[in-house]
């Protein structure tokens, strides 16, 4: 029976490795001089965003858990607190070991980039593994102490706190990153990080609270989620067969010790190739996981209802779906390819082709996304129903560990490069960090690509959730949403504006924010004399402030639309039209979704590309364009599109939690 709890070990065991990694990386130096006084800088004004954040977040979620606990038992109230928990706790670690790595990065640059390489994975790591250690701790804890019943509150919190912070984290980053970004580049025409310009500081904390902090969160829930709609499906639809339930839970654990085996290959080979670094210790995880999938699956489900040939090739689709998305997002994204070059090169003609340019790309990158889920869902649903998609989101899923740490790795390194730059290191450190950080880009866009195809497979899997749920408490077999039905299709019509209305409130935003920072960055080379000439030094704190303070506020509305909507839409228009919004929301939210992150990433490389002398390098028509493109860019792939991820998932489990008041 002690294999049961292998979920369990397996947690323990993985949270035991992180602390091995966390040690290592104290025992690496910290960069000196003007850097340590920059690095402090960082880590206060990322405390203090998410301890305000956190607080803010707090009282939002005490009313929810007092109104579950009244509504629906402590079995949700509670299971919905400890997501919630460790969601905002995951986003805290991810915070914090990107604070403590980035100014070990710099300093290990002056050996190398393979010592450079090997800190800020290792800091990424310890972010991806904690996440998948958590939430394996967290579904498969409460599963045992609990029960079923409870794990959807847990999924819950969670998916609300990942909004929250995926929200909140997102606006102050981009924000602070466009008001930098347009004054210092285009106006004063300074570097990127240049210590001059009193915004910087405000961008690289920026970088900590909403592609780590964010990042973690939204990962965390993701995973957590996408397990826990899985073992309520193999509840419901396989009462009498506990595997089903258990079977998620031993795929994940399985794939945690294979990221962490695949984490020693992330090595620099004789190509000096880092995204090959990268690649190969993802390849060895997922060809670990595919192996190992078979014998547990051999062992734990012959003679079910589905044979286990057919269980084990929904996995497999799973871990095609996730290296089908590496390979197109990187396709769109990457300097090497023809996608962001034909952005750069549509630069050079002026700002608006380049923003032509950029907007098709982003439209036309959803198509071969699309299309392999679309294959990926037929065919494991063919193999073993609903519940062989809901497998393949898990499979797709399990690696996270070490995608994280591919992720986690880039804001580690952008920060790295920052620090570098405000605190005149040699060149020869920021070339190498600038190397390691244009790679983190891409590794960004396809982790967001990854995360966005699996929220929208697991939304379908909470979807057949619900209507299994709504079926059994209205006593009848399958409820059958008809498109013949006014309340359907309106649904699917609120529901398909909803991820549109959710992202225009980030747009606006963050446009608005970063308004504000633009006047407080110009007002600054106003009114202090000596600051252009670098011999009076900027107001740093002012920056963090306006973006912190307006972050805070604007990020309430956005992020109470997915819980709100459901209610109303179920309230007053009844389970079908529920139905038809959680499927509208899916496909428009997967489509904008994808668009904005991949069509974002590629704005910010074709300026990189640019930026190392093509088509006329800095200060040209064209690499003024693509700033221009790169701050639309901006909140597209680092507030909007990553925030509907979590967006769509809260809609469908707060169907799932209201389903019984509505029948």
């Amino acid at each position: 029976m002690l294999i049961v709890y292998f979920p369990i070990f397996v947690s323990i065991f993985a949270i035991a490795f992180v602390i091995f990694l966390v040690m290592q990386i104290q025992k690496s130096p910290v960069a000196k001089d003007k850097a340590v006084a920059i690095t402090s800088a960082i880590q206060e004004g990322a405390m203090a965003f998410l301890k305000r954040e956190y607080k803010t977040v707090g009282m939002v979620a005490t009313i929810l858990f007092v109104l579950l606990l009244i509504f629906l038992g402590w079995r949700i109230a509670i299971g919905f607190l400890i997501g919630a928990i460790l969601s905002a706790f995951s986003g805290f670690i991810g915070m914090v070991v990107s604070t403590q790595t980035n100014t070990r990065v710099a300093r290990a640059a002056e050996k190398g980039m393979d010592s450079a390489l090997d800190i800020s994975f290792k800091g990424g790591l310890i972010t991806g593994l904690m996440v998948v250690s958590l939430g394996l701790l967290a579904v498969a804890g409460y599963y045992f102490a609990t029960g079923i019943s409870g794990l959807i509150g847990l999924g819950f919190g969670a998916s609300l706190i990942s909004v929250f912070a995926r929200v909140g984290g997102g606006i102050y980053t981009k924000a602070a990153d466009v008001g930098t970004d347009m004054v210092g580049k285009i106006e004063k025409n300074i570097p990127e990080d240049d210590p001059r310009n009193p915004g910087v500081v405000a961008d690289l904390v920026g970088d900590t609270v909403g592609d780590c902090a964010g990042m973690a969160a939204d990962i965390f829930e993701t995973y957590s989620v996408a397990m826990v709609a899985t073992m309520i499906l193999g509840a419901l639809l396989f009462p009498r067969s506990p595997q089903f339930v258990l079977l998620p839970l031993m795929l994940a654990s399985i794939s945690v010790l294979t990221s962490i085996i695949g984490s020693f290959f992330v090595k620099i080979d004789n190509s000096r190739s880092i995204m090959g670094a990268m690649y190969k210790g993802l390849a060895v995880s997922v060809v670990l996981s595919a192996i190992a999938f078979y014998p547990l699956i051999s062992r734990m489900m012959s003679g079910q209802a589905i044979s286990v040939i057919n269980l084990y090739l929904s996995t497999l689709i799973g871990l095609v779906i996730a290296t089908g998305m590496f390979v197109i997002t990187e396709y769109y994204t990457s300097k090497k390819f023809n996608p962001v070059r034909s952005i750069a090169n549509a630069g050079a003609t002026g700002h608006g082709t380049n923003i032509i340019r950029g907007l098709g790309l982003g439209m036309q990158s959803t198509a071969f996304p699309v299309l392999l889920i679309a294959g990926g869902t037929i065919i494991s649903f063919q193999l073993a129903g609903i519940y062989g998609v809901a497998l393949a989101v898990v499979s797709m899923l399990s690696i996270s560990g070490i995608v994280v740490g591919v992720d986690a790795y880039g804001p580690i390194t952008d920060n790295a490069g920052g620090i570098a730059e405000m605190s005149g290191m040699s060149p020869e450190i920021r070339k190498i960090t600038d190397a390691l950080d244009a790679v983190g880009n891409t590794t960004k866009a396809v982790t967001k690509g990854y995360a966005i195809a699996s929220a929208g497979l697991a939304a379908l899997v909470l979807f057949s959730a619900y209507t299994q749920e709504v079926s059994s408490q209205i006593g009848m077999g399958t409820v059958i949403f008809d498109l013949s039905n006014p309340k359907v299709i309106v649904g699917l019509l609120i529901g398909g504006l909803l991820p549109y209305l959710f992202a225009s409130f980030l747009m606006g935003a963050v446009g608005k924010t970063a308004g504000k920072v633009v006047e407080e960055v110009r007002r600054q080379f106003r009114e202090i004399k000596g600051l252009m000439e670098g011999t009076a030094k900027p107001e740093y704190g002012k920056c963090v402030d306006i973006v912190t303070k307006a972050a805070i506020k604007e990020m309430m509305i956005p992020a109470l639309i997915p819980v709100v909507a459901p209610i109303l839409v179920g309230w007053f228009l009844g389970v079908q039209a529920l139905g038809g919004l959680l499927i509208g929301a899916t496909l428009t939210g997967l489509f904008v979704g994808i668009s904005m992150t991949t069509g974002g990433a590629a704005w910010d490389n074709a300026k990189k590309y640019i930026e190392e002398g093509n088509l006329g390098g800095k200060g040209s028509l064209a690499h003024q364009a693509a700033v221009t493109g790169d701050t639309v860019g901006d909140p597209y792939k680092d507030t909007a599109g990553p925030a509907i991820n979590p967006m769509i998932k809260v809609l469908n489990i707060v169907a799932l939690l209201i389903v019984a008041y509505l029948v």
